[in-house]
């Protein structure tokens, strides 16, 4: 029996799943290793077992009594033993034995959850390992309530997929389909999806399909997994449309349906999608979101891309206005222009954004600033047009695990510049009309960091912290007698949230202050944005003055006037409407330093 076959959309269909499947009396083992001429199994210890191979490269073997628990390798023909590429859980990381595991075995509390419409959402980016002092899936659960009581709508995790060492960021990771093990079991992290979803939290995944970490990756032993047709920053690119590619498409996008069906998440975050190279008819980004979407039915599922490119093709909308292939982007622009206003920091690819305050109410209003001009840093032109996007496009935040981990030491804004300014933008990005995306930490001013961390080997340990030493030389006062060691637990250690300081009286007023404007956010804006197209908004820069408009949902107008900069800034005309928030002051001529105000009114005033 053939091992493919198509739908009638044309899908490519396996006849069994990648990793192995859990029945009453066995489990049925199986492996793509078309380079392979012959493979055995090696379950719990016991002596090899040679596997059946079908000409299409596919081994398999049915073991009677085996069942969740059994540990298993696969033995390649030069004898080395090697994981489950879609091994569910390697409880001995990446270079151990894999372990069966059931996901129809854990027991959901929460049955009926559909999600929530995306115009709702508030996103909280989290580092399992870093969100508390145990640093695991179930340790977050206990945080949760602190979430929704803040106004959180939604968490986004980075990376989980497993990774070699006992700590990374996540972009290491090698086995795409098991959750990192020192977060805990699997059954852990659908806990956590389960106990989010009890508090109406939707919960997003990370997941990154354009490279895979630099150890522990077995693949390209036995499989067509990279290409020289296409190169990417991590090497080779993926191998998505050459000889063999079949089955790499369907190894990640079974996976990104995994997450969706069997943890039962509510999204996918897609790293770096600028790198996923394919000259396929249809490339794998819109094939993996079109499949997705088929198989979440009737939830809401929201699909996202960080995409260097400024691509606007990848978040066109349907004669409905829906998501033809994905939700929203995270928006680098509207960071770079909020941070540049709030920090004067114009160094690296924060020179392109410099120079010009109206590129302020460009990112605010139409999303992208650089929508195909030349952009003289970076040499090179960038963007499309973006200003026919709803909003809700786009993804909008002041602090990321990026923005924050690029910096020398990992430090976060409150420790740097004054709280005036922070509040400031704070106020612009969760009042847009663009979907808000808070940094766990970022709602009550934590000041610990996040610096770049990874735990490989002594000889890749030694690349990395001269490959950060090279790079971040190139920031201006970079004293490499300061460089963080990004290998040393200690470096992972400080990245750790201090909850004990939600009892001090800077952290309680730096709630309340997040608080108020989400409940604002919530009760004011995002009944406007049900519906809303593109194409609505306009802006100008007057002085100091940034004032941009948006016309929502049921011809709402929302208007958001705002001085960010240290000088009192004259007000050329007062803003119309119903004015439901004011931070700093404002009069009928002139705008108090770090102000901002937001009105709605109707779109003919």
């Amino acid at each position: 029996m053939s091992d493919f076959m198509q739908d009638k959309q044309g899908d490519v269909l396996v006849d069994y799943t990648f990793g192995p499947v859990v029945s009453a009396s066995g489990v049925d083992f199986r492996l793509w290793a078309p380079l392979a001429k012959c493979v055995s199994l090696v379950i719990d210890g016991r002596g090899p077992q040679e596997m059946e191979r079908s000409e299409d490269g596919w081994h398999h073997c049915f073991v009677a009594g085996a069942r969740s628990g059994t540990r298993y390798r696969f033995v390649l023909p030069d004898g080395p033993e090697v994981p489950d590429p879609a091994s569910r859980h390697q409880p001995e990381d990446v270079h151990g034995p894999s372990e069966v595991v059931d996901p129809s075995s854990f027991d959901w509390s929460v049955a009926d959850w559909a999600g929530r419409p995306w115009e709702e959402s508030v996103i909280y980016e989290l580092h399992v390992g870093s969100f508390t002092a145990e640093g695991t899936f179930r340790a977050a659960i206990e945080r949760l309530a602190h979430l929704a009581d803040t106004g959180v709508t939604a968490i986004q995790i980075m990376p989980v997929s497993d990774f070699p060492g006992r700590y990374n960021w996540g972009y290491d990771g090698v086995l795409p389909y098991a959750p990192d093990s020192s977060y805990g079991r699997p059954e852990d992290f659908m806990a956590l999806v389960d106990a989010a979803h009890q508090r109406g939290i939707s919960v997003f995944l990370d997941v990154v399909y354009n490279h895979f970490g630099p150890d522990g990756n077995y693949l390209p032993n036995y499989a067509p997994l990279f290409t020289e047709h296409h190169k990417t920053p991590w090497g080779n690119g993926i191998n998505y449309d050459g000889e063999g590619s079949k089955a790499v498409r369907e190894f990640v996008i079974q996976n990104a349906i995994y997450w969706i069906k069997e943890f039962r998440l509510d999204g996918l975050r897609l790293d770096a999608v600028h790198a996923i190279k394919d000259d396929s008819e249809e490339h794998l980004l819109h094939e993996l979101a079109r499949r997705v979407r088929k198989a979440a039915g009737n939830r809401h599922v929201h699909l996202i891309v960080e995409n260097e490119d400024n691509d606007s093709d990848l978040l066109a909308r349907d004669e409905k206005g829906r998501p033809r292939s994905f939700t929203a982007q995270w928006n680098d622009d509207v960071h770079h222009v909020l941070h540049i206003a709030a920090t004067g920091e114009t160094f690296g690819y924060y020179q392109d954004y410099a120079d010009d305050d109206g590129r302020i109410g460009r990112a605010l209003a139409e999303g992208f600033v650089f929508q195909g001009e030349h952009m003289p840093y970076r040499g090179e032109s960038r963007g499309k047009p973006s200003a026919g996007l709803p909003p809700t496009a786009f993804i909008s935040f002041i602090q990321n695990h990026d923005q924050i981990g690029n910096r020398a030491l990992g430090d976060r804004m409150i420790t740097y510049r004054p709280v005036d300014a922070i509040k400031a933008v704070t106020a612009v990005y969760l009042l847009l009309p663009q979907i808000p995306m808070l940094f766990m930490g970022e709602e009550w001013g934590a000041r610990e960091p996040f610096p770049y961390f990874c735990d490989f080997d002594e000889e890749l340990n030694e690349k990395v912290k001269n490959g950060r030493r090279e790079e971040l030389s190139r920031l201006p006062g970079f004293d490499a007698d300061d460089l963080l060691d990004p290998t040393a637990r200690s470096t992972f250690n400080m990245s750790k949230l201090d909850w004990s300081q939600l009892e001090s009286g800077d952290a309680a007023e730096m709630l309340g202050f997040y608080k108020s404007l989400l409940n604002l956010r919530q009760t004011r804006i995002v009944p406007l944005l049900k519906g809303v197209g593109g194409g609505g908004a306009s802006f100008r820069h007057d002085g100091r003055l940034t004032l941009v408009g948006w016309t929502l949902a049921a011809g709402g107008r929302l208007q958001l006037l705002a001085n960010l900069s240290d000088e009192h800034a004259a007000l050329p005309a007062p803003l119309t409407g119903e004015r439901f928030f004011l931070l700093g002051s404002a009069n009928e001529s002139t705008v108090a330093p770090w102000s901002v105000c937001a009105s709605i009114g109707t779109a003919q005033e």
